[in-house]
């Protein structure tokens, strides 16, 4: 038998490890606060590293945080600015309906940062009932080179996705985070305390550390419709 035919033949009653490290990945929110091994680190970012970029340009820059009061210095300034929004846009208050104008046009410019969930999230930061970096011990930035070739947003996803992966791997837990970003937008406070300018912005960062409790695990997730073209035929999968 074949090689190729041995491996369908596996593979067709069973996962591949990287299947289930895809599969039972779960977002962590609350972190142990022993703080992870440097080479672990290390390990996550060389796998982000070797993420495939367009052109090969690798578009992207990380820095890591293992300093709790830089790390708590940086959730101030996001809830700070969080707090701001609120009181400008939030017209769910109690009296403040005559904001929703207001709350229309800020969604109709940045539509994607104020969808209902990130608009949701910034009452609840502001609030402080959503932790920024959820008490994780490490915390690494990423930031893309808006000169990259292509899509430079997708390139560093691929790349932060290599590393939340890696990590899972090694029985870390991780959780992606973009609230960040208020701090470097609104303030020129984070980009000079980080030697950060251009070409390089902020695009995510990754909160990292030993989870508490085991909370890996598949879960439920809507299934999409597939339009698949073979043999001269199109059918749909799910």
């Amino acid at each position: 038998m074949a090689d190729h035919e041995k491996l369908i033949n596996q593979w067709q009653s069973e996962r591949t490890p990287t299947e289930d490290v895809i599969l039972k990945r779960r977002s962590v929110r609350m972190y142990k606060k022993e703080q992870i091994p440097e080479f672990m680190v290390k390990r996550i970012l060389e796998a982000g590293r070797f993420a495939p970029s367009a052109g090969n340009c690798q578009p992207w820059k990380f820095i890591v945080l293992r300093d709790p009061e830089v790390i708590q210095e940086l959730t101030d300034a996001t809830v700070k600015i969080c707090k701001l929004f609120k009181s400008l846009i939030d017209y769910r208050v109690p009296g403040k309906k005559w904001r929703l104008p207001l709350a229309k046009f800020n969604i109709r410019m940045k539509p994607n940062d104020l969808h209902p969930v990130p608009f949701g999230a910034v009452t609840f930061i502001a609030d402080g009932k959503l932790g920024l970096f959820h008490g994780a011990p490490t915390v690494i930035l990423i930031f893309k080179d808006v000169r990259g070739v292509s899509n430079p947003d997708l390139d560093c996803g691929i790349a932060g996705q290599n590393m939340v992966l890696a990590a899972h791997s090694m029985g870390l837990g991780t959780c992606w985070v973009g609230f960040a970003k208020l701090a470097f937008q609104y303030t020129g406070k984070w980009k000079k305390r980080f030697g950060i300018s251009y070409p390089y912005k902020y695009a995510a960062s990754l909160a990292v550390g030993w989870p508490v409790g085991e909370p890996d695990g598949m879960t439920p997730r809507q299934t999409h419709a597939v339009d698949w073209y073979e043999n001269g035929a199109k059918k749909v999968v799910y």
